[in-house]
């Protein structure tokens, strides 16, 4: 299985001169989480790991060949994004839209066969939205546009999955699926990296963690060394209570008033 390797890697985040060079690998079986508070380049490093932005400096290499050498087909059929905002450029049912996770595997003018159709159908049904297939997409809700997102990249099989709030929107219920699926992705050999601002999930599900300061300072490692107390309020100028459930750190934001 593949890896994305960051090499002295500076994300172009506007209004910001500086920032840690980051150097790691983001491996199979690895659920990566990026933490940190607004505006400090989160969905910018997503961007930049998926090819869509230009580093300021740096080198992202996937599977060893240098990301900026791969044509778009070919990174497509490794690499899956899951926005954070989409627009809907023409009118698509959620059918159609989770099959355009099979376009990279399709030549020009090629059309889906009855294997894609069922490999899109399998993806709605996972994420509960096999029910509205023949829906617009632009009449569902925000919960339900957010798993026909998911449903798409899952459609698209790739084996790193970028993943920007991929629980934005959804319930409680739909939440926890969600982070199911994207673990069992990790657990079958895939790579996983999301953005979150929910320390609880990130604490239940990741493996390894980014942390992402305003300063443009960074750090990262496995879960258990990042999930400290004292690096999170930092990181998020609140001061935070945290206790055990299960073996599992649980945080929450202490009242200043």
């Amino acid at each position: 299985m593949g890896y994305l390797a960051l090499e002295a890697l500076v994300i172009d985040v506007p209004g910001r001169d500086d920032g840690r060079p980051l150097d790691l690998h983001i491996e199979s079986g690895q659920i990566w989480g990026v933490l940190g508070p607004n505006g400090v380049g989160k969905t910018t490093l997503l961007h930049t790991l998926a090819g869509l932005r230009a580093p300021r400096a740096g080198t992202l290499h996937l599977d060893a060949a240098p990301l900026s050498e791969l044509g778009r087909r070919a990174v497509a059929r490794r690499l899956g994004l899951v926005f954070q905002e989409r627009a809907d450029g023409f009118p698509a049912t959620v059918l159609e839209t989770a099959m355009i996770g099979r376009h990279p595997y399709l030549s020009p003018w090629q059309m889906e066969s009855d294997a894609d159709t069922r490999l899109a159908r399998d993806a709605l049904a996972r994420l509960d939205v096999a029910h509205l297939e023949h829906r617009l997409v632009g009449t569902l809700s925000g919960g339900e546009r957010q798993r026909v997102a998911i449903a798409t990249v899952l459609t698209q099989a790739p084996q790193l999955w970028l993943a920007d709030e991929p629980t934005n929107h959804l319930d409680l219920h739909h939440q926890t699926a969600v982070m199911a699926l994207l673990a069992e992705q990790a657990a079958n050999g895939r790579a996983v990296v999301l953005c979150l601002h929910d320390l609880n999930l990130a604490a239940q599900w990741c493996t390894h963690l980014l942390l992402l300061y305003p300063d443009g300072e960074a750090c990262w490692g496995p879960a258990r060394q990042m999930l400290v107390p004292t690096a999170l309020e930092r990181l998020y100028g609140q001061p935070l209570a945290t206790t055990d459930i299960d073996g599992t750190p649980v945080f929450v934001p202490r009242r200043t008033s």
